[in-house]
């Protein structure tokens, strides 16, 4: 796609020159082969690392070389399409770079881009580190079309974060257009209020705030990567013993997954006993799809406020946890893990939580009343657990596909107590399995003990007072190692 240059000396008669080429690419780390850009190296060769400054692209797309024996000017010849906002910025700021790059037959190949001060001077950019976070934001970005799409980007943990109007302000006119049309209007709108002189400064604190928490979230679009189902059954495996209905069914949603590239409509509702595991398979799945994961404890919220945050009109108004979550997250694709889901009708300030929920399950968006925009919800995958199924509201039932979890068998409980919890516990303790040694009898004494109460909690915490027993009899008795009969064990657990 070529981009045109109308300077010249009269505005009514500019031609227009091709001055660059963009090309487009979805790659991640540049390299010599795979360059951010390119420029002229026809008249002269230029350093592996070259210092100096982009010239402003509305004049000329050229860079100027500080050299030993002068300053050099070089055309860019091609660009990645999605830097070419950036590169604008940087004429018109003029910040000294050091680029790093290699002469190629096509020219010099540009795969680096550092900010840097010249003569003990100060940085040009809005904050330090801004560039560095640009560049890194807009290298895991897809590469823009012709008709503006979604963007796939991914902070990768950097330490910038947008807070100021002038990063912000920067940050739009290099990366504006890879946000949701929505938010993009929601930016420019609240961006005119913080600069405002006519509204109030509480307002304009407010939409700063606001700014900083939405730009600082990276919106990627809803195509998820094929996951490979033998990796996701080697971690349920490693997490779960047995369940193998369980499993099944997630790796159900897997190839789902593989074959759409897409969220399933639906999120998961894990149903079952409290203590087995219903917790640990949401994180589990967490895990498979490689999202950040946030939790819901639906048991300490009274108040539909505390999820929809609370509008600007109040001094101390804030966002909702739901809103928490996203910038937490840092990223629009998540898991929210939303525990004992069966409690979100027990609420007794204003409003239900379980309506609240019901917007963001549903994919269509949710709306924070402090942000005052409809964040897109497309990414999140909801992973509900509950206890009490007749506690949860047919339309919140509705939103999700149902996993039935049963309670551990005996036999399954001996298996977990001397493969998982013992062996845990032991490792935990710095214990040597052999210091400490469960009969036959002795286990089916433990299972026996805690045959009426649900789930493995129980026999966690007695591997942990079976382990600290044989850690205290080795100390004080000078013993190699204890081995626990029934009768110990039941005189033990009492």
């Amino acid at each position: 796609m070529p981009v045109f240059d109308f300077s010249g000396a009269s505005a009514s008669k500019a031609e227009a020159k091709c001055t660059y080429t963009t090309f487009q690419s979805n790659n991640t780390t540049p390299s010599a082969d795979q360059p951010i850009m390119v420029l002229d190296n026809k008249e002269r060769h230029w350093k592996h690392h070259s210092c100096g400054v982009f010239t402003n692209p509305v004049n000329r797309t050229a860079f100027e070389f500080k050299e030993e024996d002068g300053t050099f000017t070089a055309d860019v010849l091609k660009i990645d399409s999605r830097f070419t906002s950036l590169l604008k910025w940087l004429g018109d700021s003029r910040i000294n770079v050091r680029l790093s790059g290699a002469n190629t037959e096509d020219g010099y190949a540009v795969y680096r881009i550092r900010e840097t001060a010249f003569g003990g001077g100060t940085k040009l950019s809005a904050e330090d580190g801004f560039l560095q976070f640009m560049i890194e934001r807009l290298l895991e970005s897809n590469a823009p079309a012709e008709a503006e799409e979604d963007e796939n980007q991914e902070e990768t943990g950097d330490e910038m974060k947008l807070t100021s109007l002038q990063s912000i302000t920067d940050f739009m006119t290099c990366a504006g257009k890879t946000l949701p049309d929505n938010i993009r209007l929601w930016t420019r709108r609240n961006l005119a209020v913080a600069r405002s002189s006519e509204v109030s400064q509480e307002e304009r604190h407010h939409a700063q705030r606001a700014l900083s928490i939405m730009l600082n979230i990276q919106w990627k679009n809803n195509y998820f990567e094929a996951i490979d189902p033998v990796e996701a059954r080697r971690i349920l495996d490693e997490e779960l013993y047995g369940m193998e209905r369980v499993k099944q069914r997630i790796i159900e949603t897997i190839i789902q997954i593989n074959r759409t590239h897409t969220l399933p409509a639906y999120g998961l509702l894990l149903i079952g006993p409290a203590g087995t595991g219903k917790s640990q398979i949401a994180y589990a799945v967490a895990r498979i799809l490689k999202l950040p994961w946030t939790t819901l404890d639906m048991s300490s919220i009274n108040d539909s406020k505390q999820l929809t945050g609370s509008p600007r009109i109040y001094a101390n108004a804030k966002p909702g946890i739901i809103m928490d979550a996203f910038s937490m997250a840092g990223a629009s694709n998540l898991v929210f893990i939303i525990n004992e889901l069966d409690k979100a009708n027990s609420g007794h300030g204003n409003g239900n939580p379980a309506d609240v929920l019901l917007t963001l399950l549903d994919n269509l968006g949710f709306t924070d009343n402090y942000m005052e925009c409809m964040i897109p919800t497309g990414g999140v995958y909801p992973i509900a657990t509950a206890n009490d199924r007749d506690q949860i509201s047919a339309p919140l039932m509705s939103r999700f596909a149902v996993i039935d979890i049963p309670d551990y068998t005996a036999e399954e409980k001996k298996v977990i107590f001397s493969r998982f919890s013992l062996p845990k516990v032991l490792k935990r303790m710095h214990m040597e399995e052999g210091e400490c040694i469960i009969t036959d009898d002795a286990l089916d004494a433990i299972v026996a003990r805690y045959s009426n109460t649900t789930g493995i909690r129980d026999l966690e915490q007695a591997a942990e007072h079976i382990a600290a027993n044989a850690l205290y009899q080795i100390e004080v008795n000078h013993v190699d190692k204890v081995e626990y009969t029934r009768e110990m064990v039941e005189e033990l657990l009492k």
